[in-house]
């Protein structure tokens, strides 16, 4: 059995993951990303490392895609974010109401 995450927190698999993530900084990206790697090779990252079964369970999950291995991803996701709300206010949300 494989340990993945998802929206609802960890669960057994048969199937590995396809994506790995860093639970601490909420990225997800392919297993093979260059950067995972050598955060991994320095020795961190490992104890804090998660699986993914596909995109959308990461996504799901509130993980953000890596820029440098899932760069169009990436360039999606940050064009969603900045049309949140608050897009035209720096990403701080929605304006008070006035009294």
């Amino acid at each position: 059995m494989f340990l993945l995450t998802g929206p609802d927190g960890v669960y057994d698999s048969a199937t590995p993951g396809t994506l790995g993530g860093y639970s601490r900084s909420e990225i997800y990206g392919r297993l093979d990303c260059s950067s995972a790697l050598r955060a991994i090779a320095r020795g961190g990252y490992v104890q804090h490392r998660v699986f993914f079964a596909d995109e959308a369970m990461a996504l799901a999950a509130g993980y953000r895609p890596c820029a440098v291995c899932l760069p169009a991803s990436y360039a999606a996701w940050r064009a969603e974010k900045d049309r949140g709300p608050g897009a035209d206010r720096g990403g701080f949300g929605p304006s008070p109401a006035r009294p």
